[in-house]
């Protein structure tokens, strides 16, 4: 009973400070790019490939995030599996990461036990950040229009 409890608190404290993480690095990342956009007195198509190739490599980076943490977690088998591949290895659990974030959920990896918390946790996650990314490049490119209609910078 001990293990048990000590196994899915292990599970909800590493998925937490992967949530942390990955808030904190998506809020710097665009706070960053926000910054940089605004100063920066090149062309709008430039700005444009900036600013997305930036939110791209944030996702990136937060799906490294969670994918390590599945990892991790996995390195304790009382954690649970990854139902599918022969063999579970860094790029494994990355690539479920990636189809979990994005939510495609391709189904050729499945989470079992504990550490199914971590998968669905990151779902609603990738959900909340790439909404966040498409609402700030949304803002982002209406300042562009705006300008060149004249009404904006």
């Amino acid at each position: 009973m001990v293990e048990y409890v000590a196994v899915h608190l292990t599970v909800i404290a590493a998925t937490v400070l992967a949530v942390a993480l990955c808030v904190l690095l998506q809020y710097e990342a665009l706070v960053f790019v926000w910054r940089h956009l605004g100063q920066s007195s090149v062309q709008r198509r430039s700005k444009v490939l900036y600013g997305i190739l930036s939110v791209i490599l944030v996702h990136t980076l937060e799906v490294v995030i969670f994918g390590a943490t599945i990892w991790c977690l996995l390195q304790w088998r009382a954690t649970g599996g990854l139902d599918g591949p022969e063999y579970v290895d860094f790029f494994e659990c990355v690539y479920l990461s990636a189809v979990t974030f994005s939510t495609v959920g391709f189904g050729d990896i499945a989470p079992v036990g504990p550490i199914r918390f971590t998968s669905a946790t990151e779902a609603l996650c990738g959900f909340v950040l790439i909404t966040w990314s498409a609402s700030f490049t949304y803002l982002e490119m209406e300042k562009f229009w705006r300008s060149e209609d004249g009404k904006g910078r």
